[in-house]
Order: structure tokens, then sequence, then C-alpha cells
């Protein structure tokens, strides 16, 4: 079985259950006949940019494509997942950094790069990090501006 069946595998069981430990991923694939080790499934959570995020049922495993699910408006993804995980922002010359709530820079900084923003050369995200490199210093005002006013709601 090669890795695309493995990722499906996986996109199909945490958008099924709530999924909140790497263990207890790893042993629902066991039970799907996927043998996988633990740094083989941190692999394939990483590359498939799956975050674990905070719910009200405990911490849980979301792909990018169910970031956004179950929003009642039309809300995009930046001002769906910003809100829930901003902690602070700050800027110098083309560079930001926003910071999150452990475990939120992920699914922000995936947010960031889906919104296309013409300011945004590209993210890199961390645990509870975002380092944000701008076109040049005015976008990185225009950006900061704009993710104060989305992360306040």
């Amino acid at each position: 079985m090669n890795k695309r069946e493995r990722h499906q595998a996986i996109r199909e069981i945490i958008g099924s259950r709530v999924v909140g430990s790497q263990e207890e991923l790893r042993v629902l694939l066991h039970e799907a006949q996927w043998d996988v080790t633990q740094s083989t499934l941190s692999r394939d959570l990483r590359e498939m940019r799956v975050a674990r995020m905070p719910t009200p049922e405990g911490p849980r495993y979301v792909s990018p494509e169910h970031l956004g699910d179950g929003a009642a408006d039309d809300r995009t993804l930046i001002e769906e997942v910003l809100p829930q995980f901003f902690s602070s922002i700050d800027g110098v010359t083309e560079l930001l950094v926003l910071k999150t709530i452990y475990g939120g820079a992920q699914p922000v900084a995936e947010a960031i790069d889906d919104a296309g923003w013409k300011e945004v050369v590209g993210t890199i995200g961390g645990e509870n990090t975002i380092l944000i490199v701008c076109r040049s210093p005015a976008a990185r005002e225009t950006l900061e501006k704009r993710l104060l006013k989305i992360a306040e709601g």
C-alpha cells in the first residue's frame, strides 16, 4: 500500500471521528490494516498539514480542507481560525511574527497562504509562531493592520 492511500485513510479517520493523539490515530490505522510507526505517522501529518486543534471535546486532528467546516456564514478560512488562535503580532521591515496559542500556528499559516494576499511572499509556521515574509515594509504594515482587525473578530 502506498503513501497516497495511507494519507487517504488518515483523512477518512480524522474526518469521521474525534482523534486527539497520534497514538490513538496509530491504533485506528492499525485496525484499518495500516501498520505505521509513530515517526511515519508524524511525518504524514506534517506533509498533510494536519493540525491539532482545541475543541470543546478536547484536542482533535483536523485536515486543512475541514478547518472551516461548520461555519454558519460565509467567513473566509482566515476569518474562521485567526480569532480562535491569535495571541500577538509584531514586525520589522518586511517580516511579521504572529504568535498563536499552542498548536494554532499551522492552521493560521495555512489560512494566510490560502487567502492569497498580494502582500504575502510566504509563511513558515511552527507550533505557536508564524513568520510571515511580506513584499515590502509598507505591505507589512497593511497586512499587520488587516490581521489585527480579523483577530478582533
